[in-house]
């Protein structure tokens, strides 16, 4: 059965890339917004399937890469502290700040623990009733909602040692910042499917109505990616500019209702710093009111000096698809996996990362 249906997903993927070449006549340069399109349209090949009129760039996708370097300054900061116990998920452990990482930290004694899930932090509050856990919350509307919701159980239950450092980000204001900056010529969006699960599809209505920008709601696997590419460069050879939705197995223009109502109970909408994109208008979550006893930026002193970007490194360009892994003099040399200088290189889903992996030139 697998070999059937691996026989049957390459004849499709193939009558997906003949369908895109043969009525492709326009260059256009597409932009996938998310990290886990990056990586798989890397691993599976995605671009050699495509004509030479159809080029795609990686975006600011990656919730560890547009973390601003301030963010994991008062991270550190934070682990630094007596009593405190920092907890986050896998990656944001090793990313570097201006002087340190939660790994370098971590090595010195600090008490720096990976969770798979905000609740798994409250856990440990309730576990060290005399420390303070901090959870340093990032990621986009996918994983708001669970942090929110952990947020909110604190408050119920009267988890006073318990707080969130938020750094988490909002997707469309950065795609109309991308757009906005007039220097990437970027043709169309391929839009996450995960975070278009939660928000819908309304909010890429201004995308598409000011900068006349087709948005197409893709979903993960290739047969996914390739169907999404063919509706944009439908769009843009038929000179339509609209918000379609390839995944509809789990997208629907509504979004997530659920979700959405408890994210407005407990975040409001703020400015927030990009790594790549500077400070953007409304893109940034912060705690509301009623629960600013578990803000971490209300519980701790947390000012930190400008922070200071590698010397080299070109993950900020990179983030905005202004250039490529390969235009980074550090990048396989002074910059790997193993060594990483940059976000880009240190996430799963870093653009750097996939360009190493999978031997991209």
């Amino acid at each position: 059965m697998k070999y059937i249906d691996e026989y049957r997903d390459g004849v499709v993927a193939k009558a997906l890339s003949n369908r895109i070449r043969a009525i492709s006549t326009k260059k256009v340069r597409l932009m996938e917004i998310c990290g886990t399109h990056t990586m798989a349209i890397f691993r599976h090949g995605i671009r050699s399937l495509l004509p030479d009129t159809v080029e795609l760039l990686s975006g600011p996708g990656c919730p560890v890469c547009v973390t601003a370097m301030e963010e994991i300054d008062r991270a550190v900061k934070l682990a630094q502290s007596p009593g405190v116990i920092v907890t986050t998920f896998g990656d944001m452990i090793r990313v570097p700040g201006s002087e340190s990482s939660l790994q370098q930290e971590q090595a010195k004694g600090a008490d720096v623990r990976m969770v798979y899930s905000t609740f798994d932090a409250l856990k440990f509050a309730a576990l060290y009733p005399d420390n303070e856990v901090v959870f340093l919350g990032i990621g986009f509307e996918t994983t708001a909602p669970t942090v929110a919701a952990a947020i909110k159980t604190a408050h119920e239950n009267r988890q006073s040692n318990f707080s969130v450092l938020s750094a988490h980000k909002l997707l469309p204001p950065a795609m109309d910042a991308l757009l906005s900056s007039g220097d990437l010529g970027v043709d169309g969006f391929i839009c996450p499917g995960h975070v278009t699960t939660i928000i819908g599809t309304s909010s890429y209505e201004t995308v598409v109505d000011e900068y006349h920008t087709p948005c197409v709601v893709v979903g993960f696997e290739p047969i996914d990616i390739l169907q999404g590419i063919l509706m944009l460069v439908e769009q843009r050879e038929e000179g339509r500019a609209e918000v379609q939705i390839q995944y509809i197995r789990g997208v629907n223009p509504e979004g997530n209702l659920g979700a959405l109502k408890i994210l407005d109970e407990v975040f409001t909408p703020c400015d927030s710093p990009w790594r790549g994109l500077g400070k953007i208008p409304g893109s940034g979550l912060a705690i509301r009111e009623k629960y600013s006893a578990f803000d971490a930026k209300n519980r701790f002193e947390l000012d930190v000096p400008p922070a200071k970007e590698p010397p080299g490194c070109l993950c900020a360009e990179i983030l905005r698809g202004a250039q490529k892994p390969p235009d980074c003099k550090l990048f396989r040399h002074a910059c790997t996996p193993r060594t990483p200088v940059g976000p880009c290189m240190v996430s799963s889903e870093g653009t750097c990362a996939a360009y190493f992996k999978y031997h991209e030139d």
